[in-house]
């Protein structure tokens, strides 16, 4: 089945709604729109529009986590830190990306730059965190 190919007009409200499940906020999701628009043109693929999404999301807002760092962190703990956003970042895109986008494994993969069998896998484990986020939210 080919798929209908998508300006990037096309795909405003599922970017608007990728930035809002990412970010929880309608300020900070209209600034992460804004953002991954402003090198978007009406001959941007799909593709590279959501790697932009992607890249934005990561540079500006990360994965808010709590981590015990001391004061002086060496090179390789930020490292880490780092590494730790952008997995946590992309496990939940992965899924947003499908369930929102409807997109395919494989277009996932080459959105996120990860074989196919690891976006299988983070889509198996990301759902069930994100129900489970979900649902301690409501409960609170």
């Amino acid at each position: 089945m080919n798929r209908i190919k998508k300006t990037p007009l096309d795909l405003l409200n599922d970017i608007y709604s990728l930035a809002y499940w990412m970010t929880g906020s309608e300020d900070e999701s209209r600034d992460l729109v804004n953002l991954t628009y402003r090198s978007a043109n009406k001959e941007t693929k799909e593709s590279d529009l959501l790697r932009t999404f992607r890249k934005c999301y990561v540079e500006r807002f990360g994965q808010y986590a709590d981590f015990c760092i001391p004061d002086a962190p060496c090179t390789q703990q930020h490292h880490l830190l780092d590494s730790l956003k952008q997995w946590s970042a992309d496990i939940k895109l992965s899924v947003l990306l499908s369930e929102i986008s409807g997109l395919q494994h494989r277009q996932i993969s080459e959105i996120v730059g990860k074989p196919v069998e690891t976006i299988r896998l983070w889509l198996l484990c990301g759902r069930k965190l994100l129900v489970n986020d979900t649902m301690m939210k409501v409960s609170a």
